[in-house]
This record gives structure tokens, sequence and C-alpha cells, in this order.
């Protein structure tokens, strides 16, 4: 999986379960960090929400879900 694939499941899921449109949510998951294995065996990525309070608080529940099927990313 790559970051962006990983954003775009992030996005999905946030629309279907919160609504407010995929467009909304792509702007609350501003950018996904991929790190290299190498100093970061046990997780690669990190999401920096951006919004509201909220919204920052919706992707980093997210973010927690879907770190335990992903940890690792790609940087494609």
């Amino acid at each position: 999986m790559t970051a962006g694939e990983l954003r775009n499941l992030l996005v999905t899921a946030l629309a279907g379960a919160l609504g407010g449109g995929r467009a909304r949510w792509r702007r609350a998951v501003a950018d996904i960090k991929v790190y290299p294995v190498e100093t970061h065996p046990h997780c690669n990525w990190e999401v920096r929400a951006a919004g509201s309070a909220r919204e920052i608080a919706e992707v980093e529940r997210a973010v927690d879900r879907l770190r335990a099927d992903h940890p690792f990313v790609g940087l494609g």
C-alpha cells in the first residue's frame, strides 16, 4: 500500500462513517508522512491532520483503527 492509497482509504472511511463528503475529509487528511522502515520498525507513517478540532480528532481515531492493519506503507 502506498501513502496515496492509505489516504484514499482514510478519506473513504471518514466520509462513509461521518458524512460531509470526500473533499472535506481529503482536506482534513492533509498529508501522510512516510519514514524509512529502518528508523521506524513498528509503523512508518503518520498523518498530519488539518481542520477543526473535531475533524482532527476524527482523523486521529480513524488512523488508530487503520494502523493495526496497515503499519507500513511504500513511498509511491
